[in-house]
């Protein structure tokens, strides 16, 4: 330390001395007239080594001198200062010219000071010689230490990187100037950090010092560094930062199973999809190097179980697939593999990135319901079944050890009409009603089987009713048939064609065979063909006068077993004809009109009636408007007159208050009589001849009065 401080000071007072040495002690001014004078551009350049040496030079002793040689010895020559500083940082000796520096000099600050010196009267202020402008300019000494703005740093880099890996870069600043000197020259080093980084010396560069360094084993690292000035002599200041290193990950480890067995247990009712159990193979890397996807690659479960990989816990999920059964296997083993999803190629040769692992299933009895036999049931029953009889029969057990005894039933939601039945102990299903497949073809129920030990246990199985047929119904016509037949029609000739339909649905399709009846055969007016259903006439010409309609009853049979028949009846019109064939009637007026009386004739004599009833019908109408009277004879003098009865009436048991007559004829208002009882005060007595009036009569109840109003 002693060696050092006497460094600093030999550094501080040997740029003072040359100074001393080099500058005269004083600057004359000149008059202008004289050769020898400064001039006006005359600048006096002064360096001075501010800071603590040029301070201690200051207040020490004399910074400079100014005299004039007008009057060497006159007491009225004053000196004054003006430009940058003066005043405030520089000061002058009014009286000597001397010039002394008052303040702390700091070339960061302020590099350069211009200034003026004049010489002027002392009682006037009047100037002796033109003003002399000169400069001084601070010399530069190393009082800043270089500075990191920027810190402290951050970096990062690669883990397994090899030796010289570029980490990064830092910079430090001095404010001193860098051209004078070596008070700017900072080199730069490592304090703390080694041996791991290194640091280029002018650069500020930092390396990776060792190859291979694992993040695993340490992943943040502290490096101090340090910048000097002077070029790193001793002597100069320096400044320090740090820089923090982490390692980033890279896949350079494979997962590994925290256990080589892993065993589960699971009941055999467990619902499908539900998880039974996690496995982990843990990775030292992080992020997606650290993601791993699970897989089962051997094992007498892989139809029955499924792995799936939680990205967020980084572990398998082993869920159910398939139902299980106690009864048939009771535990299974899985090899299951762990391997990494991102691998880097660089890091291959340290061995596969996947590890596997076993992981033993233990399935645990638990009470099962009943299975049946089939998933579901399809029964078939003829329509003709007898009650009681028995159309089927399901079975259902009891998977579990201790095959608890099942009892039957049908769910009568699915049989509100109760027509079956089930026996409860051997699941036969009997008939309850009789069935009609004309009515029903299919029948759907459910079948319930309960555990008799537990009534919780129950299972539904569907079963499916099929009604077959039966020729249990007789075919008839397909609708009501009417023939016609003309007069003069030709024997052999086709009236109808008849059809028929049956209920049942034979196998085979229908066939119907169509006769006449039995007594009925040698009818000599129609026969028919039996396979056609065809109705052919027989007779060669009918009389509607003898008889209009023939009634044929036809036997149609069908082909079941037994064959069943039923009679239908066919309607047959005698009818008029054209010459064509054409029916134009089939009435019987022939038998009521005269002979020679035609159509025509007719249709005017109904026309006549229909006139006279119109006409009639006109007459009575007329009649009927003329008989009513005419209430309003004259529209054009209409008044108002009123007549007032100021009695008190006699109620409505009343009938003498007025007369009734003149309300029923207008015209007998002419012939007006008041009640002989009292005399009316008439106030307006009608005109004679006064036409088209109405009375209008309000009584009033309540005032016992009446009002004749004739308008």
């Amino acid at each position: 330390m002693p060696e050092r401080l006497a460094e600093m000071l030999l550094d501080l007072w040997t740029p003072l001395i040359i100074l001393w040495i080099a500058l005269p002690p004083c600057i004359y001014m000149a008059p202008m007239n004289q050769s020898h004078v400064l001039t006006d551009s005359l600048a006096v350049l002064l360096s001075l080594w501010g800071d603590d040496t040029a301070i201690l030079w200051v207040w020490e002793g004399l910074f400079s001198c100014l005299h004039t040689d007008l009057d060497p010895g006159s007491k009225k020559i004053k000196y004054i200062l003006s430009g940058d500083g003066a005043g405030t940082i520089f000061q002058i000796n009014d009286v000597t010219g001397d010039i002394h520096a008052i303040k702390r000099l700091d070339r960061e600050e302020k590099a350069e000071y211009t200034l003026t010196a004049q010489a002027v009267d002392w009682e006037t202020n009047k100037p002796l010689e033109p003003p002399s402008e000169f400069i001084i300019k601070v010399q530069d000494i190393n009082d800043n230490a270089p500075e990191f703005l920027n810190g402290p740093y951050h970096a990062t880099v690669p883990e397994m990187s090899i030796l010289g890996t570029s980490v990064t870069n830092v910079t430090a600043t001095d404010a001193d100037d860098p051209v004078y000197g070596n008070s700017a020259k900072l080199v730069y080093s490592i304090l703390e950090g080694q041996p791991y980084f290194s640091i280029e010396p002018e650069t500020a560069i930092i390396k990776t010092a060792l190859p291979n360094m694992d993040r695993e084993a340490k992943e943040e690292y502290l490096v101090v560094i340090q910048a000097k000035d002077m070029g790193g002599h001793s002597g100069g200041l320096s400044g320090t930062t740090t820089l923090t290193v982490t390692l980033t990950d890279v896949n350079d480890n494979p997962p590994k199973f925290a256990q080589s067995l892993y065993h589960f247990s699971v009941p055999e009712d467990v619902v499908l999809g539900t998880a039974i159990g996690r496995v982990k193979a843990n990775d030292q890397d992080v992020g997606e190097n650290a993601q791993s996807s699970y897989d089962i690659i051997d094992g007498d479960g892989t139809a029955l179980f499924e792995i799936t990989s939680d990205a967020q816990a980084q572990d398998g999920i082993i869920r159910l697939r398939k139902p299980l059964d106690f009864e048939t296997k009771k535990s299974y083993t899985l090899k299951v593999e762990a391997a990494n999803v991102h691998i880097d190629p660089r890091f291959s040769s340290r061995g596969p990135f996947k590890d596997t692992a076993t992981v033993k299933i233990v399935v645990e009895d638990a009470d099962e319901p009943p299975v049946f036999s089939s998933p579901t049931y399809l029964l078939e029953v003829h329509e003709n079944a007898a009650l009681n009889s028995v159309i089927g029969q399901v079975t259902a057990r009891d998977p579990d050890i201790t095959s608890s005894p099942i009892r039957f039933s049908i769910d009568r939601h699915t049989d509100l009409e109760r027509q079956f039945n089930i026996n409860a102990d051997d699941g036969k299903i009997t008939l309850a009603t009789p069935l009609d497949r004309e009515l029903s073809v299919w029948h759907n129920i459910t079948i319930i089987a309960t555990e008799i030990r537990n009534h919780s246990q129950i299972s539904r199985v569907p079963v499916a009713i099929k009604v077959l047929d039966v020729n249990d119904n007789a075919p008839e016509f397909a609708s009501e048939y009417e023939a016609f037949l003309c007069e003069n029609g030709k024997p052999g000739q086709v009236i109808q064609t008849v059809s028929a339909m049956d209920k049942d649905d034979p196998k085979n399709g229908h066939y119907f065979l169509y006769s006449l009846l039995p007594e009925m055969v040698n009818n000599p007016n129609f026969t028919i063909k039996k396979n056609e259903g065809k109705c052919i006439s027989f007779h060669n010409g009918f009389n509607r006068q003898k008889q209009e309609v023939y009634l044929l009853p036809i036997i149609i049979s069908d082909s079941g077993n037994p064959p069943l028949s039923s009679t239908s009846t066919l309607t047959i019109r005698v009818c008029g004809c054209s010459n064509d064939g054409v029916v134009q009637s089939c009435n019987v007026e022939a038998y009521v009109l005269p002979i020679g009386l035609s159509m025509g004739a007719l249709i005017a004599i109904l026309a006549c009636i229909i006139l006279l009833l119109v006409i009639v019908v006109l007459f009575v109408t007329l009649r009927r408007h003329k008989n009513e009277p005419l209430i309003i004879k004259d529209d054009e003098d209409v008044r108002e007159n009123i007549i007032r009865y100021d009695d008190e009436g006699g109620g409505e048991e009343d009938t003498e208050a007025f007369d009734i007559a003149t309300l029923q004829n207008p015209d007998g208002i002419n012939g007006f009589l008041p009640r002989k009882d009292i005399k009316p005060d008439l106030q307006f007595m009608p005109r004679q001849g006064l036409t088209g009036r109405t009375l209008l009569l309000d009584y009033k109840k309540k005032k016992n009065s009446m009002e004749l109003s004739i308008l």
